[in-house]
């Protein structure tokens, strides 16, 4: 499979099986994705993750995190910047995703970070995804 996206290809991934309620789902892994689930993680926007190495690619598997209820704490996952058409921001352009109810994850010079952690670091980027 072809892949020109691999960003939306995992936040598509971990939408797809927030909405299935799965307790667990893999993702093929590269240094980007690992990285964009350490922030979902400490953002608490899901419960864990763990890389596993294979003779290939090797696999993120992302344990995803529901209230009591099972009530979805991720809403949605939105991809701003794509393959086609990336959108950078600078360090004051940073957007507020649903009026700071949830965060924007960013591609920065000082690897990937929120746009909260971004703009107190001072640094621009491109706007991966936004959460919430």
């Amino acid at each position: 499979m072809n892949m020109t996206d691999p960003v939306a290809d995992m936040i598509t991934r971990i939408r797809n099986a927030v909405r299935a309620k799965m307790p667990r789902v893999d993702i093929p892994l590269s240094k980007l994705k690992a990285e964009i689930a350490r922030i979902l993680r400490d953002e608490g926007y899901i419960a864990n993750y763990k890389v596993t190495e294979d003779a290939k690619q090797g696999r993120l598997r992302v344990y995803l995190k529901y209230g009591p209820g099972m009530e979805r704490v991720i809403t949605d996952l939105q991809r701003v910047s794509r393959p086609g058409c990336r959108i950078y921001c600078g360090k004051d352009q940073i957007p507020r995703v649903f009026g700071g109810l949830g965060i924007n994850v960013l591609s920065t010079s000082r690897g990937v970070m929120t746009g909260r952690s971004a703009a107190r670091e001072g640094v621009g980027g491109e706007i991966l995804f936004n959460v919430w």
